[in-house]
């Protein structure tokens, strides 16, 4: 089990640290129906992620991991961080000119009108569409699919992925529901900062987990 876990750690944590999401939930819990498209946003977010990840573990449940990491693995690994690499330098050269102002995204301006539905259909989308959260996401799970664990420490590593993962909108909505009155303050100096260092998070997030992904693949197939 701890070979899982540890294999998958870095995607999730690199799923956690996504700007959007974060964004997205805070701005809706400023809205009338905050609490429950929060909620809603939340939930589409967890099992979202929980399917992907899901799905990828047991697709590769039957592959026998006993002689090792199996070759296809590694390069699949290697495939995905090359695309992250290219992901990051995407992100740099579309990055906001100096004087340059970026019109934010459609939903942004419409999210007051978000009902619990579109609230996690946002959600499903912000992990299934989005290159970096997906590539992430199949990843730590291949990770967790070719490791030597057994099934239940297969499904521990899952469930811990899908919870480390969904950081970026519990948090947000914990702090909402238990921070009182405070908790306005406090998400709103946590969307100021994201927003300001959106860019770099989301250049040097793909490149630095790129380089792991490319390393360790190149690693397993030179052995």
């Amino acid at each position: 089990m701890g070979e899982a876990i540890g294999a998958m750690l870095a995607s999730a944590v690199g799923i956690t640290i996504s700007p959007l999401p974060l964004i997205a939930v805070i701005l809706m819990l400023a809205t009338p129906r905050g609490r429950v498209n929060g909620v809603a946003f939340t939930a589409g977010w967890v099992i979202a992620l929980a399917v992907v990840t899901s799905v990828v573990v047991l697709a590769g449940s039957g592959i026998d991991t006993d002689g090792g990491k199996p070759a296809w693995s590694s390069w699949l690994e290697l495939a995905l961080g090359v695309l992250l690499l290219l992901l990051g330098a995407r992100r740099w050269w579309e990055r906001p000119r100096q004087g340059h102002v970026t019109e934010p995204p459609k939903w942004m301006r419409t999210v007051d009108t978000f009902t619990p539905a579109k609230s996690a259909g946002l959600a499903a989308a912000l992990v299934v569409a989005n290159p970096k959260n997906l590539v992430l996401a199949v990843g730590g799970a291949v990770s967790i699919a070719t490791s030597g664990a057994d099934g239940g420490g297969k499904a521990v590593a899952v469930a811990l992925m899908v919870a480390i993962g969904s950081l970026c909108t519990l948090l947000p909505l914990g702090v909402h529901l238990l921070g009182g009155q405070r908790s306005a303050t406090v998400l709103g100096e946590w969307k100021a900062w994201t927003s300001v260092h959106n860019t770099a998070i989301m250049t040097v997030l793909p490149v630095v987990l790129g380089a792991e992904y490319v390393g360790g693949a190149i690693s397993s197939l030179a052995a």
